[in-house]
Formats: C-alpha cells, sequence, structure tokens
C-alpha cells in the first residue's frame, strides 16, 4: 500500500493556515464558538443514529478479546502516556503534554480499524464489535479518564454539564430515534463523513483561531513539532509491540492477534477534536489537538505497512498448509 496523505488531514493542515492568517476575532468569535456547539451535537446524534445495537450485541461472546482490545485502548494508552510525561515532563509545552495525555484517553477509531484488520486478515466481526464498542464506551470513559490524568497533573477539563448536554444526551436521542433514522443514517454514510469533517473544520479553526490571538506560534516554536511527532511515535510503537507480543502470550490466534493490534492502538482525530472542545478552554484547544493530528497520519502510514505484512504471512500460512496437505 503505497504512502499518501490523508485528504482529510491536509483539509486540516489547510484550515490551520487559514486560521494562521485569518484568525476569527470579534464579533464572529461568539458566533463560531456557538456554530462549534451546535455541530457537535449533531455530530453525535448522528453517531448514536448510525451505531447498530446489533453491530454491538453480535460480537459480545467473544468477551475476552474485546476486553483486551479496551483494556489497550482505555487502560495501557493512559499509562504509557503518563509514563513518557513522568520520564520528560520538559520535552513538550504544558498544554501539549495535556494533549498527548488526553489522545491516550480517546477511543478507538471505527473505519480505519476495521479497514486495517481486513487488509491484514485478521478477526473483521470482532474488529466490528470492539471499534463500535470502544466509540460508545469512549463518550463515557473519556470524559473521566481525562477528569482523573489532569487532576493528577494539574490542569483543568471542562465541567460535567458540558459533556452531557453536548455529548450525551445527542448520542442518547440519536439512539433513541434508531429505529426510524439509523437506515437513512447509514444509507447516506458518505454525506454524514462529509458533515461530521465538516464540523470538525469548524472546531478546529475556531479553537485555532483562539489560539493564534494568544500567540501560539510565539509560545510554540515549530521545532516543538518535531517533538511531538517524535513522541506520538514512541506511543504508537510501545502499543504495537505490547499488543503483538501480548496476543502471543495471551494465546490468541493471528487473526484475533490482528484485530488486536488495529483496534487497540487507534485513536479517533473524528471525536477526539470535538471531544476537546467540550472539555478544555478555549484557549488551550488548538494545542491540545496537535498531537492527536499528528497521531492520526502517524497511526495511518504505519498500520497500512502493517497491514500488508501481516497479509502477507498469511498468505504464507495459507500456502504451507496446502503444501502439507
Amino acid at each position: 500500500m503505497p504512502f499518501k496523505l490523508d485528504p482529510f488531514l491536509l483539509s486540516l493542515l489547510a484550515t490551520l493556515g487559514i486560521a494562521t492568517v485569518a484568525p476569527c476575532q470579534g464579533a464572529a468569535v461568539p458566533v463560531f464558538k456557538n456554530l462549534a456547539i451546535m455541530l457537535i451535537a449533531l455530530m453525535f446524534f448522528l453517531q448514536g443514529a448510525r451505531f447498530s445495537r446489533s453491530a454491538v450485541l453480535s460480537g459480545l461472546t467473544a468477551w475476552k478479546l474485546h476486553l483486551t482490545i479496551l483494556a489497550c485502548t482505555f487502560v495501557l494508552f493512559p499509562i504509557l502516556g503518563l509514563m513518557l510525561h513522568a520520564i520528560a515532563p520538559g520535552l513538550l509545552h504544558p498544554d501539549v503534554w495535556t494533549g498527548v495525555l488526553f489522545l491516550c484517553c480517546l477511543p478507538s477509531t471505527v473505519q480505519s480499524s476495521i479497514a486495517f484488520t481486513s487488509i491484514g486478515r485478521g478477526n473483521v466481526p470482532a474488529a466490528v464489535c470492539s471499534a463500535t464498542a470502544s466509540n460508545i464506551l469512549g463518550i463515557f470513559i473519556t470524559p473521566l479518564l481525562v477528569g482523573m490524568i489532569l487532576a493528577k497533573e494539574g490542569s483543568k477539563s471542562g465541567g460535567a454539564l458540558d459533556i452531557v448536554f453536548q455529548l450525551l444526551l445527542p448520542f442518547i436521542l440519536g439512539q433513541l430515534l434508531q429505529p426510524w433514522i439509523g437506515d437513512w443514517a447509514r444509507r447516506h454514510k458518505k454525506l454524514l463523513s462529509f458533515s461530521d469533517r465538516g464540523s470538525i473544520l469548524v472546531v478546529v479553526y475556531s479553537a485555532f483561531s483562539e489560539a493564534i490571538v494568544q500567540g501560539l506560534w510565539h509560545s510554540l516554536p515549530l521545532s516543538q513539532l518535531g517533538m511531538v511527532a517524535l513522541v506520538d511515535s514512541a506511543l504508537l510503537a510501545f502499543v504495537l509491540i505490547i499488543t503483538m507480543v501480548g496476543s502471543h502470550l495471551l494465546g490468541y490466534s493471528r487473526a484475533d492477534e490482528v484485530a488486536i493490534v488495529f483496534c487497540g492502538s487507534k485513536k479517533t482525530l473524528a471525536s477526539g477534536v470535538p471531544m476537546a472542545n467540550v472539555l478544555f478552554p478555549a484557549s488551550s484547544v488548538g494545542l491540545v489537538v496537535l498531537p492527536l493530528m499528528l497521531y492520526h497520519q502517524i497511526q495511518l502510514f504505519v498500520c497500512a505497512l502493517l497491514a500488508q505484512r501481516f497479509a502477507r504471512e498469511a498468505r504464507h500460512e495459507e500456502e504451507a498448509g496446502l503444501q502439507t496437505r
């Protein structure tokens, strides 16, 4: 699979450029802030409408596999993030370190986790179930983890009411209306995906405008971006090694290992940016989401290569099996 930049990442970079050159100021600030709040609520409402309950319930029999993946997402990642922060607390700007810890608390992706599991000839039904469950549970677990970790680190996150009104209630309402609008939402997945990404771009523009006005590029030299990429890469490398070695030690099959590696190492950009906008002060959101934006591209590149390797191994196993018959 040849390497190529994610088109959505290019859109994010373009949005950062626009925010740098023409940041949102004055009377436009409350307009974009309220627009971002409404779009976030709409996004989580549509997520609730799209997530099929049967997709989660159908795979619950493989509970050990799903618990392993969820442990990687919500236990292993936060532990590694706290360890890296403890080793080199001065390596990154404090708000950027907050972003790394926030990244560690996020749920897995859905689409890319399933896609890479499929390419690597892994357990796709388990990936569907685990990735979906991770995103649903993440709406509840991520704010709790962020609150616990950042309270320990001395940082502040948003209030519980913001989380309830902007994330939980829209999602629950979408789930309640799913019998009537669920099929429509799934049929128009591409259109709604465009809507979701547009929502994220609005949030990013609003957040980075605030950061630019506050002097982002004066407080964060460009050399810090390299450090962020280094920390993100180290985080991903540790998780990939632990999930691969751990899968063997726990006796999982090759197909289950593939699902654990890809579902357990991914972090969602689609839900992460809106969550950051709810959980953190407007003045710090721009710096907080930087590690997540870089991690998004790094995980796509590394996991694309890894999926091809898993696929080759599967073909070799099949060929060896045919030769022994």
